[in-house]
């Protein structure tokens, strides 16, 4: 096929399929903020849950950046340290 070839000009190695490169894309939509219908339409899925369950895998400064969110709302005041409850001797 076609993705042999043009995988080894992109300097991969590794096994490559039609459904890595559809999980891939489907990673890097969502990624760049496409809403779930966006990502599910290319991906000619009958139904969100496929799309998001199967094909989509959430990015780690995706992830960051949702964790964040959720903290801003509980503590507006930002993250705060804890500090040690060490004694002196």
């Amino acid at each position: 096929m076609h993705i042999r070839p043009a995988a080894l000009r992109a300097k991969i190695t590794k096994r490559l399929g039609w459904h890595t490169l559809r999980h891939t894309f489907g990673t890097l939509i969502n990624a760049n903020g496409a809403d779930l219908k966006t990502v599910q339409s290319p991906m000619r899925h009958a139904n969100v849950s496929v799309t998001m369950d199967r094909y989509v895998q959430a990015v780690a400064p995706a992830k960051r950046q949702a964790q964040r969110s959720v903290a801003g709302l509980l503590d507006p005041n930002g993250p705060t340290l804890l500090k040690s409850n060490t004694a002196s001797c």
